[in-house]
């Protein structure tokens, strides 16, 4: 019941910018931790970056300095704002949440489908 949707990916030119969204909806009581993740063919899904409930961010070195990671807790959503994008970031970017079910009081990790990012000039 519980659904994550990204949105904003693209086709950017290196230097360009993209901010991606993430939106939980469905039977959620709260939400923990989100996180961005990046998967390109043939390599391992890597963390982008994460943030709290509360606020506290965690950032992957490749990214750091160049991506921010935020969250709006009333609209249950969360940002990725990436600048000076290069060619090596052209990947799906996966959501990811940590979410406490109304109903069950459980908690559990969700996963949106992704969105693609492509930079190429």
């Amino acid at each position: 019941q519980v659904q994550l949707v990204e949105s904003g990916g693209g086709l950017v030119q290196p230097g360009g910018s993209l901010r991606l969204s993430c939106a939980a909806s469905g039977g959620i009581f709260s939400i923990n931790t989100m996180g961005w993740y990046r998967q390109a063919p043939g390599k391992e899904r890597e963390l982008v970056a994460s943030i709290t409930r509360g606020g506290y961010t965690n950032y992957a070195d490749f990214v750091k300095g160049r991506f921010t990671i935020s969250r709006d807790n009333a609209r249950k959503t969360a940002y990725l704002q990436m600048d000076s994008l290069e060619p090596e970031d052209t990947a799906t970017y996966y959501c990811n949440a940590n979410i406490i079910i109304s109903t069950t009081f459980v908690a559990s990790d969700s996963w949106g489908r992704g969105t693609q990012v492509t930079v190429s000039s």
